[in-house]
């Protein structure tokens, strides 16, 4: 008797939802985004010391212009910015001895709740100017910049912005940049009681999509193949009101040692 199974990668994010009887309630934006804010702010608030601690980081600079945006600094926005403004630059300084982090936009305005613009263009016509300004100010020990050669979400300062920050840098400071890798990955990574209160939600979304994509709703023997139920994992999901992070991957694998080909690459998988 032949073993049937499906291995299917899907992968797509999502936010809060009341438990109901299969699926959440999937909340509309308005509602969702105060929940993103919320677990935003607590992240920066809560977080976000204790990681630039543990990496020994005093100041972390992230840069990014509009649509081009630094994979962070993505989910570091408020649900209102869909991307960047312009030239987006942030600033967070740990003036230590258990003080709260100062939260800097370098910029005219301020990012929602979360960072307060402190760019006077009165008195710094240029922006690179203010960014500097700043950091003398605070004299920081390690400014931290999200460049790396191990982790793309870690390498989203482009090389044009960099070496714009390093032309207007202050020499002295110079010896103290460091990569931000380990803090950037950290922050992605890092999950709060907040976000974990939602995971179990999540999970139930995900399983029930999985289970209508493998059931008789979807799937008629003879008839339905491989790439109409990844057609129907995607729209679901989309009707649904999320996103998925990928395009969803289904195969078929028969339990057949000698025929079937292990190391078959998504691409080239029968349908």
């Amino acid at each position: 008797m032949h073993h049937l199974s499906f291995a299917i990668c899907l992968v797509f994010s999502l936010i809060q939802l009341p438990a109901q009887n299969s699926l959440p309630v999937i909340l509309p934006e308005r509602e969702r985004a105060e929940v993103v804010d919320r677990i935003l702010e607590d992240r920066i608030e809560n977080l976000l010391p204790d990681l630039m601690r543990r990496e020994k980081i005093d100041m972390w600079v992230l840069i990014s212009r509009e649509y081009n945006e630094d994979p962070v600094m993505k989910t570091m926005l408020p649900s209102t910015w869909l991307s960047a403004r312009r030239r987006t630059i942030m600033v967070f300084f740990d003036p230590g001895e258990s003080q709260p982090i100062e939260k800097l936009a370098i910029a005219r305005y301020s990012v929602g709740r979360l960072l307060q613009g402190t760019w006077n263009i009165d008195v710094y016509p240029e922006q690179w100017e203010a960014l500097m300004k700043t950091i003398e100010e605070k004299d920081p020990k390690k400014i931290g910049l999200n460049f790396s050669s191990d982790f793309g979400l870690a390498d989203g300062l482009v090389h044009t912005e960099y070496q714009s920050f390093l032309d207007h840098l202050p020499e002295k400071y110079k010896s103290r940049i460091t990569s931000a890798e380990k803090l950037a990955i950290a922050w992605l990574e890092t999950r709060t009681p907040q976000e974990l209160e939602l995971y179990d939600q999540i999970c139930r979304i995900g399983h029930t999509i999985l289970q209508e994509g493998l059931s008789e709703k979807v799937i008629h023997p003879g008839i339905t193949t491989t790439d109409d139920v990844v057609w129907w994992l995607r729209q679901r999901v989309v009707d649904l009101g999320l996103t998925t992070w990928f395009h969803p991957t289904v195969d078929i694998q028969r339990y057949d040692p000698e025929n079937f080909d292990h190391l078959r690459t998504f691409s080239k998988r029968p349908e």
